[in-house]
């Protein structure tokens, strides 16, 4: 038979975010009961208004500019600026089919190495190789929230050849749930060896102390903003994300452009005009109830799974915990989250799959497996949520928890 395939990218395989969502749709086609804590969607409907803006729009059959609307680009400024204290241009935003794809176009246009802090997002390693990019995995510890030492990274910057150097932070973090508490530190290293750092900021709106935080903050020369619609607006489906340049990183953002006008070409017209609506409505109530909802859940999960067999770091924003079986009978985490689905039908995504050692008992829990409409419909944004309404409005969490509960009694 025929070898169609580049070798450099056969060792790719299905994303295990999408792949674990199949899996677990196949289950449920055959009828078995499966708790998804396995797939990172938010639960959340989108904003009527900015549902209603993509209705008034829908007859907006043109191409757009190929950068992004003008008037979208100028919300998200304005969105940025009133909240990084700093000035991004319009003219320095390019819009795109989710931050993901822009993520791609970064590796294909970038000639450098990568530093990766492990865990990190599934699909960040797998770009890299596409782009011809050598990736340096970083481990990181319990200790430190999940994330990289500033001294940590300096290390790893001196030990590369290369001077052209991406760092990609996520905080708050996905897989482990943690924000980055020492940004300040590692943007005096950035800044010391020139460095570029993406600064993927998907789940920064929900943040439950509601404070942004961004390492553009000390390190605004060499930063590239991303961010989207998918996690707090609860539109990962409609594929609108970000990228924020600083003015002397042009270069990179010019070539993005020109890969964007031979590849997507430009975002769904409608779409984007939906997200001016995004961008500039008020949607303050929504976030905060969206927020309390899912740091109640992440919290219930965390105080109800935690045990001297079972640790994780508190939840500080986004849809996921991290924890780590003790004393498992495993050799691999794969094979830990394996015999999970096929005992308990709770769906995890094993540690491996984010840059962890593979002998490390490590699982990413998504707590979004409930009705987020029937649950924001029924509750206030600033009433705290005690048990009694989780267990009326998640049942499917409240269930899988115990069900892990009593799997790891076995341990």
């Amino acid at each position: 038979m025929e070898d169609y395939i580049k070798k450099k990218i056969k060792s790719l395989k299905l994303s295990a975010t999408l792949a674990i969502n199949e899996k677990s749709k196949k289950l449920l086609e055959d009828g078995k009961k499966v708790f998804s804590f396995g797939f990172g969607q938010s639960p959340f409907p989108v904003p009527k208004d900015v549902i209603s803006a993509l209705k008034k729009n829908a007859d907006k059959k043109n191409y757009s500019s190929m950068q992004g609307l003008v008037e979208l680009r100028k919300a998200i400024s304005k969105y940025l600026n009133g909240r990084t204290n700093k000035f991004f241009d319009h003219q320095n935003i390019i819009v795109g089919p989710g931050s993901k794809e822009l993520m791609f176009l970064l590796h294909l246009s970038f000639d450098g190495d990568i530093i990766l802090p492990a865990p990190s997002w599934v699909s960040y390693e797998p770009q890299a190789i596409i782009g011809r990019n050598k990736v340096h995995w970083l481990q990181t510890s319990r200790d430190n929230n999940w994330f990289p030492t500033s001294k940590e990274i300096e290390k790893k910057i001196k030990s590369l050849k290369k001077k052209n150097i991406i760092l990609i932070l996520n905080s708050p973090n996905n897989p482990s749930g943690t924000t980055c508490g020492n940004l300040k530190e590692i943007g005096e290293v950035a800044k010391k060896y020139k460095i570029i750092v993406l600064s993927d900021e998907i789940y920064t709106d929900l943040k439950f102390d509601r404070k942004y935080e961004s390492i553009s903050k000390y390190y605004p020369e060499r930063t590239i903003i991303s961010s989207g619609l998918s996690k707090w607006c609860g539109a990962g489906g409609w594929r609108l994300g970000f990228f924020a340049f600083p003015s002397n990183l042009k270069p990179i953002m010019e070539m993005l452009k020109i890969l964007a006008s031979e590849s997507f070409s430009a975002v769904s017209t409608p779409i984007q005009y939906a997200a001016v609506e995004a961008f500039t409505g008020d949607y303050s109530d929504y976030v905060n109830k969206t927020t309390n909802i899912l740091h109640a859940v992440g919290n219930y999960v965390y105080t109800n799974l935690k045990s001297n067999k079972v640790l994780m770091n508190v939840p500080q924003g986004g849809f996921y915990l991290m924890p780590e079986f003790l004393n498992s009978k495993f050799k691999t985490s794969e094979e830990m989250c394996g015999d999970i689905l096929n005992k308990c039908g709770v769906a995890l995504l094993p540690g491996s799959d984010f840059g962890l050692k593979s002998n490390q008992m490590l699982a990413r829990l998504s707590f979004t497996d409930f009705d987020g409409e029937i649950f924001l419909e029924n509750i206030e944004s600033s009433k705290k949520l005690d048990d009694d309404t989780i267990k009326k409005y998640a049942p499917n969490i409240v269930e899988g928890t115990q069900k892990l509960v009593d799997w790891s009694k076995n341990l």
